[in-house]
């Protein structure tokens, strides 16, 4: 039955403008940041080449679905801009990976950078070629050459500096409050031109469409199954580290609001008022219509919390840094630098 009170229906209505409105601003801006961040980077390790094949192959049924069942048009021209989106990821992660659908993970002995293995010295090695090899692993150049000069460590650059917690924290709680507010604004902007259109009677509500049943259905699906590749990288790689936090902010935001738009929805009846049951009828045809969709946006956004548990366990930590320790581990001593010229180094190796 339709609440008595008109300012109700007005309350319901504007509740799902609004989160409607918020959920199309953070669809428009979701990839921004991921894409960015690999930019950055210069790699794209930290994403997931099956969660973005699986999530494109899901915009695509979504495109197909919405286009058999009738949806706006609005929603057609963001589907397609979430599959162009798609394309600019999955090309950045070809690009930096490779042309490869599998996702590596890094291996706990890495290779230098010229691709030979650095040999333990034995009594037939030369001292001197041992030398030359170790600093060809280190990036010298043809410096300390001299037997005269000692032999000084070299200080790595220093890494750019990272934000704390707190200024992350800050930074994305601002991104996520801008992306409401715009929504905010669009649907205030766009209501006093929704206002001059014509009440759309219960009829133009869509019917079920075969065809775009089963794309709504494999688009839920295929959205369901993106997640769990990237689950599985971040399990396996014991880190975040690569992956936009923003990315999966904006996608349960838009996830969130959609669903709440849903449910938000106002029946309209034939008449001024509305017979009994009439308006749960009208509701609940709705929401069958859209229940794939509806199922797809609060699966995702369940699986998202997953993610989202693994960058408060794992953290923003380099995984590539224990790589490095690892590298630095056997060789604690050659750090310590012998400050003697080289030839009373030299003597004194084979006393």
């Amino acid at each position: 039955m339709a609440p008595p009170f008109g300012s109700v229906n007005l309350d319901v209505e504007a509740i799902s403008g609004i989160c409607g409105s918020i959920s199309i601003a953070a669809w428009v801006v979701v990839f921004s940041p991921q894409i960015v961040e690999n930019f950055r980077r210069s790699s794209a390790d930290g994403l997931s080449v099956q969660f973005i094949i699986i999530w494109l192959l899901g915009d695509v049924f979504n495109i197909l679905g919405g286009v058999f069942q009738g949806v706006l048009p609005t929603m057609l021209i963001l589907a397609i801009y979430y599959t162009i989106a798609d394309v600019v990821l999955l090309g950045q992660c070809f690009y930096y990976k490779g042309l490869t659908w599998k996702d590596g993970t890094p291996s706990g002995t890495p290779k230098p950078s010229n691709g030979h293995t650095t040999a333990a010295p034995t009594e037939t090695s030369g001292l001197l070629a041992d030398y030359f090899v170790e600093r060809e692993r280190r990036g010298s150049g043809w410096s300390h050459l001299s037997p005269a000069v000692p032999m000084m460590p070299e200080r790595p650059a220093a890494p750019l500096p990272t934000p704390t917690k707190l200024q992350s924290f800050l930074w994305n709680s601002v991104a996520v409050l801008m992306v409401c507010v715009a929504g905010v604004l669009g649907w205030f902007f766009s209501r006093g031109y929704s206002s001059h259109q014509p009440t759309a009677p219960a009829d133009s509500i869509p019917m079920l469409d075969l065809k775009g049943q089963i794309f709504g259905w494999l688009c839920a699906a295929l959205y369901l199954g993106s997640r769990l590749p990237q689950l599985l990288l971040n399990f396996r790689r014991k880190s975040t580290e690569g992956v936009s936090v923003l990315f999966f902010l904006f996608c349960c935001l838009g996830n969130l609001t959609y669903t709440l738009s849903i449910f938000a929805y106002d029946p309209v009846c034939r008449e001024t008022k509305c017979q009994p049951g009439e308006a749960s009828r009208i509701y609940g045809r709705y929401l069958l219509v859209n229940a794939s969709w509806l199922a797809g946006s609060l699966g995702t956004l369940l699986l998202d919390l997953g993610i989202f548990a693994q960058f408060f366990i794992y953290g923003q930590d380099d995984p590539y840094g224990d790589r490095d320790e690892a590298m630095d581990d056997g060789n604690d001593e050659d750090d310590e630098w012998d400050q003697r010229p080289l030839l009373e180094r030299a003597g004194s190796g084979f006393a």
